[in-house]
């Protein structure tokens, strides 16, 4: 009947200050064929941030889409403030499209730490946040911190699709884990693809003159007085990592790393490196979100790799101004179905067709 019919329609905010951020969420609405919702969102002079919404949001379906630059922290604010003013304006639902989850590598305790992204879940749902649509959660594991659904979207195929588009002879390429924590990621893609894999395991051994100073001998008194004398708790052996091993071939193959975030660029290169030297002729790093932060641009052009490809959940066009072997893949698609599901009330499933539980 009427009265049950959705109310109001949908409306897509873009949460951003920061103009580069905006593209994804124009490529969004020109794919649903919407305006994107007037808000103004800016930082006043002593940098608080302001959000100011400019049109009605009561019961409407509320679609904000963030994008993380290098300023997360700030990024983080206007979302959660712009989350709570379609709150406090009753709008019907709010979903947060947030394709780079920040903090999520900060997702497990470390010593006197904290599961950060456990805090910021916290927060969002706070703030009034209904639902969320991501890609490529560093851990899917993250989506147990919400209490309210997570759709973790996967980019794979879309980088699937370029490996078997844009590199030529790709099937005499090998996909390599740069370390045994991305091989399930190596796995699916190979199993995909139909190739084999290669995991890269181990590190650089130091300098023998590193080694004989003193420094890694043990302390000479053992500390007693702290353990009650009953109490003899066994001291785990420190972990020593073996010089680099490359389990599976790459000589004469080309090579293509996977993983999902791409920031610190020193294990990409020492990785290309390796590769290198056991005759791999080609180098191709893919990864999700290119953060790709300082100066990752001209370490990649200075380096080995032949081309960088991530998508654009996070903006990077100055990077790529920077370095020319840095390639996007528009992921702009995926967001705009989930969004449009979400809204008619249709099954997500189709979006993560073949996807498996170690995907």
């Amino acid at each position: 009947s009427a009265m049950n019919a959705p109310k109001g329609g949908l409306v897509i905010f873009t949460a951003n200050s920061n103009p580069s951020c905006m593209e994804l969420g124009k490529r969004i609405s020109e794919r649903l064929g919407v305006m994107l919702g007037k808000v103004q969102v800016y930082q006043e002079t002593n940098r608080e941030t302001r959000v100011q919404i400019q049109e009605s949001v009561r019961g409407k379906d509320i679609f904000i889409i963030q994008t993380v630059s290098k300023d997360v922290n700030t990024a983080i604010m206007e979302l959660l403030i712009m989350v709570y003013a379609c709150k406090t304006s009753c709008a019907r639902s709010i979903i947060g499209v947030i394709p780079y989850f920040p903090y999520s590598k900060q997702c497990k305790m470390r010593k006197r730490g904290s599961i950060v992204s456990k805090l910021l879940a916290s927060m969002m749902c706070k703030a009034g946040l209904n639902h969320l649509i991501t890609m490529d959660l560093h851990q899917k594991e993250i989506q147990g911190f919400f209490n309210i659904p997570v759709d973790n979207l996967r980019a794979s195929p879309f980088l699937l699709q370029y490996i078997q588009e844009e590199i030529p002879d790709y099937r005499n390429a090998v996909i390599v884990a740069k370390s045994p924590s991305s091989a399930k990621r190596a796995q699916s893609f190979a199993e995909r693809l139909r190739l084999g894999i290669a995991v890269i395991h181990g590190e650089a051994q130091d300098a023998e003159s590193d080694l004989v100073d003193g420094r890694h001998s043990p302390p000479a008194v053992k500390n007693i007085g702290a353990i009650h004398p009953s109490l003899d708790i066994p001291l785990l052996i420190p972990k020593e990592k073996p010089p680099i091993t490359v389990v599976g071939d790459v000589g004469g193959r080309i090579a293509i790393i996977v993983d999902d975030i791409i920031d610190d660029v020193d294990s990409f290169l020492a990785a290309a490196d390796t590769l290198k030297e056991r005759g791999a002729y080609k180098i191709y790093v893919m990864a999700t979100h290119g953060i790709l932060s300082c100066h990752a641009p001209r370490l990649i052009e200075e380096s080995a790799i032949d081309e960088v490809v991530v998508t654009n959940t996070i903006p990077h066009e100055i990077q790529k101004l920077q370095c020319p072997k840095i390639k996007t893949v528009d992921i702009s698609m995926i967001l705009s179905e989930a969004i449009r599901r979400i809204h008619n009330g249709e099954s997500m499933s189709y979006l993560f067709r073949n996807i498996g539980v170690d995907d």
